[in-house]
């Protein structure tokens, strides 16, 4: 058996009994925790964004 072929046999055997896959209510779970936690970081970098933006603004509108 050459290299190759042992190595695709391996990683289907491991994919397929070895691993073990989270459930659908699992896996819901953690999608809405993913998604809400982009949407915090985004909110943030938006403020921060929007901050420092008028921080400059004030202090370019000085000279």
């Amino acid at each position: 058996m050459s290299k190759k072929e042992s190595y695709i046999k391996s990683s289907y055997d491991e994919l397929v009994n070895k691993v073990s896959w989270p459930s659908w209510s699992e896996l819901q779970s953690s999608s809405i925790v993913v998604a809400i936690a982009s949407l915090i970081i985004a909110l943030v970098i938006y403020l921060m964004d929007q901050t420092f933006s008028s921080i400059m603004n004030v202090f370019y509108s000085l000279f």
